[in-house]
């Protein structure tokens, strides 16, 4: 397998693990509420997904680079959204 196909499959990858996050910020934003949502929870995903970044940049791995950058803002949208709206019920 060239390194192409390898990069190929961790981009699939990366959209998914990705993606995941989305639902989660659209309900937060359209619901104006973060009941149930752990921030600590978020915040410690949040410093997982900087060292992740970190190391996409040092093994020089687009797929890993884009999917932690991707995931790191919409950790950031989780939490500031979930600080604001914590108390909302």
């Amino acid at each position: 397998m060239s390194d192409f196909q390898i990069e190929i499959i961790g981009l699939i990858a990366a959209a998914f693990t990705t993606i995941a996050f989305v639902p989660q910020v659209i309900k937060i934003s359209k619901k104006r509420t973060a009941k149930g949502v752990s921030i600590t929870m978020y915040v410690i995903m949040f410093v997982g997904i900087c060292f992740w970044f970190c190391y996409g940049v040092l093994i020089n791995s687009i797929s890993v680079i884009t999917a932690n950058l991707i995931s790191g803002i919409l950790q950031l949208f989780i939490i500031i959204f979930a600080l604001i709206h914590r108390n909302n019920n």
